[in-house]
Formats: C-alpha cells, structure tokens, sequence
C-alpha cells in the first residue's frame, strides 16, 4: 500500500495549484493518483509501492517544477503542499465541485486536465469526507473554474507546420466515428486507440497519457454518482480521439517511441533508471492509475494483454 499521507499532501496540492495556473494541478493530482494506485491495487509486491513512493517524493520536492513560472506567480512547488490550518469538514459541499467542472466539460479543455483533476478531488473527498475542509473545496473548485477560457490542447504537426491549438484544426464529422453512445463504448475506444497507436511518436494534446486519464476520469465520475455529469463530458473526450487522429507520426523527425522492458507492476521495473523527461515523473503516475481503472471494464483476457502490452510505451 501507499502511505495514506501522500493522499492528504496530494489534496492539498491539488487545492493550492490554482495558485499557480492550472496546469500547476500536476503535482497534487500525481500524489494523490499515486496513493489511489496503491488502494486500487492492493496485492502487488512491496517493492512496488515503495518505487511509487519514491517518485511522488520527487514530485512533492519540485522535481518536475516545469508547469509554471514560480517566480512570476510567486509560488513554488513546496508552497502548493503547505497544509491548511486545521478547519471542520464541510462534506455537504463537496458537490460544489462539479458545479464547477459542469462549465467547462463539455469541450475539450487542455486535453482533459479539467476533468482530470476534478474528478480525483471529488474521489479524494467522496471517499473521506473529513477532509473536505472550506480551504480545500474552495481550492478544488477554483482549479476547475480556471479551465473555464482554455483551449483544447496544442498538438505538433511536424517541422513544417508547427505547432496548432485544437481550435486551430478544423474536425468534420466523421460517419466512421460516430459520438459515444455509452460510457463502455468510450472506453473501447479508448484502449482500442491504445494499442492501435502507442508504437508511434505522436506529439501533443497531452499524448496517450491524458486520452487514458481523460476517459478514467468520466468513469470515475460515473462512479462516484456524477452520471448526468459523465454523459456530458463524453463529447470532449470524442473531440479528443479526434485531434489526437489528425497528427502525424514525427518519428522520423524525433526519433521512435521507447518502449518499457518491463510491467510496472513488476518490482524490476522501479529498480532500473526510469525516464523523468517530457513531464514523466507526473504522468507516470497519474496513468498507471488511470489505465488499471480503465482495465476494470475489460473482460476479454486477449484484449487486456494487448493494451498491457501497449501500455509499455507509456511507461518507458
């Protein structure tokens, strides 16, 4: 298991990022996937849990500090994991939350971080509702409203184009990929595109990583009794599949993708050098937590190796 202290930090993290900017919800949110990791999958070798504490560790002291300039916003990465003064719970309002995340859900905002991170809090507190202090709902909230005025992510579409926000990339409809009909089929997608495309070096609207979280994070929403919320926010993951489709493969330009020799659930895997570049150390969390939620749905044993298989280039 993971130390239950790393959900309380990540919380907080996640309450101050707003702060910061938006994008600042990397770190909270990592910590506290990581620790949601841990509860999920309960029968894993220690060595493994211990390796993801090491790397919410890293998080915690600003190793991946690349999200916002600290000296322009005046706050650094150990001032986001400043606990709160000790306050009473408020759980009643805890669904403030979605009041909030039902702005913008709709649309793809930065490649989903806007659900993303909602939905976390919503679990963190959902599932220990004494946390659910004014400081950390407030904040919480906050975070999501900040995606309110943001585009849907920029994706790279070689030398010569540069570049382009996904306003920028006209999307016709497509009679091949209709809307989603139901939350399994998003999910069918979802891995399908998985292992479809982890083998090419696509660049932008956050990669396969945020497409796997994205979706992970309207199931969760599902779950946890948000439905009305989960069939809304359907569209602005489709919008994503979407663009992701539309970029090119860059290997030629930026060399092949990597691919991880071996199962993050395997303790040999956090024993070797991992890679913390191209904001790793946050992602590689936040999806090992996202992917095993999405394998909840699957009942082909075919069809899981396969996207275990894909998932290997995430986690190179």
């Amino acid at each position: 298991m993971i130390d239950f202290q790393y959900l309380q930090t990540g919380l907080v993290g996640l309450a101050r990022a707003h702060l910061a900017g938006t994008m600042a919800g990397h770190l909270g949110a990592a910590v506290t996937a990581g620790y949601f990791f841990g509860e999920d999958q309960s029968a894993l070798p220690d060595e493994v849990y211990r390796g993801i504490e090491g790397e919410i560790r890293r998080v915690i002291a600003g190793e991946e500090a690349i999200w916002w300039n600290a000296r322009q916003a005046g706050v650094t990465p150990a001032d986001l994991f400043e606990p709160f003064p000790m306050s009473p719970s408020q759980p009643e309002a805890i669904r403030s939350i979605a009041v909030a995340l039902r702005e913008n859900v709709g649309q793809l905002r930065q490649s989903g971080h806007n659900v993303i991170f909602a939905a976390i809090g919503l679990r963190a507190l959902h599932d220990h509702p004494d946390l659910a202090t004014q400081p950390v709902i407030s904040g919480v909230r906050r975070l999501i409203a900040g995606f309110n005025t943001t585009h849907g992510g920029r994706g790279y579409y070689g030398k010569a184009a540069g570049w382009k926000t996904g306003n920028q990339v006209p999307l016709a409809a497509d009679a091949s990929f209709p809307e989603y009909q139901s939350l399994g089929e998003m999910v069918d997608v979802t891995l399908q595109e998985l292992v479809a495309t982890a083998a090419l070096k696509r660049q932008g609207f956050g990669g396969l990583w945020h497409i796997i979280n994205h979706a992970a994070a309207i199931a969760e929403l599902d779950r946890l009794g948000y439905h009305d919320l989960a069939t809304e926010a359907l569209s602005a993951h489709h919008q994503h599949i979407q663009l992701w489709r539309t970029l090119p493969d860059v290997a030629e330009e930026l060399g092949p993708m990597p691919k991880s020799a071996h199962d993050p659930c395997d303790p040999v895997y956090w024993a070797g050098m991992l890679k913390r570049d191209e904001a790793r150390l946050t992602h590689r969390i936040k999806t090992l937590y996202g992917f095993y939620t999405l394998l909840r749905f699957v009942e082909s044993p075919k069809i899981e190796q396969q996207a275990q298989d894909a998932f290997r280039y995430l986690m190179a």
